[in-house]
């Protein structure tokens, strides 16, 4: 059962945005700390990726780990109410990530995804850039 009141629990939901989310603003900090340039949120490559490196040919996704599903997460919970809407939901995500992961592979380039959580510890996240750009 919802502790919220329905109404509550829609404008919670309404006010979550799909750009510049806190996860987001923290991994584009430490890259642009690292002195690395890049463009956001290009419309015309598939799933519209957060942060574009052209020059590498590389897209790094940052997805939250409630919505994009991340394995083995604490993150990853489901609600308890209309968990059939949910599962609904968090498939077509799955799905959709899936679809843009592989047309920009195709499309040669190098995608790179960092969870919501990795993104909130600084430690993780180091570690994630470090491999991230020793590849390129």
């Amino acid at each position: 059962m919802d502790r919220i009141d329905p109404k509550r629990r829609s404008e919670n939901m309404r006010r979550i945005r799909g750009r510049d989310t806190g996860p987001e603003m923290i991994v584009r900090r430490a890259m642009h700390a690292r002195g690395l340039r890049f463009r956001l949120h290009r419309r015309d490559l598939p799933g519209t990726p957060d942060v574009v490196l052209p020059g590498r040919r590389l897209v790094v996704f940052v997805h939250g780990c409630f919505w994009h599903r991340h394995p083995g997460c604490r993150g990853c919970t489901t609600p308890g109410t209309r968990p059939e809407f949910w599962k609904n939901k968090f498939d077509a995500n799955v799905a959709r990530d899936r679809k843009a992961t592989e047309a920009l592979i195709q499309a040669g380039w190098r995608v790179e995804t960092i969870w919501e959580c990795e993104a909130r510890d600084a430690n993780t996240l180091s570690r994630r850039l470090d491999a991230m750009f020793d590849q390129a």
